[in-house]
């Protein structure tokens, strides 16, 4: 596989794979830190692939299912998303860095996942068969 855009494309890969690696990098101190170091360390080699000019499309489609699914899971459970929005008024989200509101953590963790999902399916759409 190989990718359009030239400098842009690889400009983008890079500062993706340098922020999922800081994201990973943070989260030591999470609840669930195994968790998320994995989520954003897998984002961040496939960026890192993508940069090199190795497009893994299998691994990125599924990195990008594995993000949907979570996601939605994150959005519909009982202290999700839609919690938060609909029966904490939309609470503010970073009033203070550490979530003790279990519906805050989850709408935080909803915007990784988007983010994630974001890069990788604006990779996997700049890709093109090779030969």
């Amino acid at each position: 596989m190989t990718g359009e855009g030239g400098r842009g494309f690889r400009l983008f890969a890079l500062v993706c794979c340098l922020s999922f690696t800081a994201f990973g990098a943070l989260q030591w101190n999470d609840p669930d830190p195994w968790l998320w170091m994995t989520v954003y360390g897998y984002a961040a080699f496939l960026c890192w692939m993508a940069y090199k000019g190795r497009f893994l499309k299998t691994s990125m489609r599924v990195g990008m299912v594995l993000c949907l699914l979570f996601g939605v899971y994150l959005f519909f459970d009982t202290d999700g998303v839609a919690a938060w929005f609909l029966d904490h008024d939309a609470e503010n989200l970073v009033q203070n860095m550490k979530a003790e509101k279990p519906w805050i953590e989850k709408t935080r963790e909803f915007g990784g996942l988007a983010i994630v999902f974001s890069a990788l399916a604006f990779l996997s759409s700049r890709m093109k068969n090779s030969g």
